[in-house]
C-alpha cells in the first residue's frame, strides 16, 4: 500500500474566488432583502387598508401574508449563509486534509 498524504486542499484555488465572492455579496444581500421586503410590505399594507370589497380585501390580505413568508425565508436563508460560511470552509479544508490510500 502506498500512503498519499495531501498538504494543502487541492480545490482550494478553485474554491476560493466563489467563497470571497459569496461572503462579499451576503452581507449587502442582507440589507437589500431587508429594505426591499418593508417597502413591498409597506406597499401590500397600504393596498389592504384601500382595498373596499371583501374579496379584495382578502386577496390583498393572503398577497401580504405570502409576501412576509417569503422575505423572512430569504432573509434567514442569507444569514444561515452567512453563518454557514465559515463552518464550510474549516470543513472543506479539514476533510481535505487527511490521508488517502492508493492502491
Amino acid at each position: 500500500m502506498n500512503y498519499l498524504i495531501l498538504l494543502s486542499n487541492p480545490f482550494d484555488a478553485m474554491s476560493a474566488p466563489i467563497l470571497n465572492l459569496l461572503d462579499m455579496v451576503v452581507t449587502p444581500a442582507i440589507a437589500i432583502v431587508g429594505a426591499l421586503g418593508a417597502i413591498y410590505c409597506i406597499f401590500l399594507g397600504v393596498k389592504l387598508a384601500r382595498a373596499e370589497e371583501a374579496q379584495d380585501r382578502e386577496k390583498a390580505k393572503n398577497a401580504l401574508k405570502n409576501a412576509i413568508i417569503g422575505f423572512l425565508l430569504i432573509f434567514i436563508l442569507l444569514v444561515v449563509l452567512r453563518v454557514g460560511l465559515p463552518v464550510f470552509q474549516d470543513w472543506a479544508n479539514t476533510s481535505t486534509g487527511t490521508t488517502t490510500t492508493t492502491e
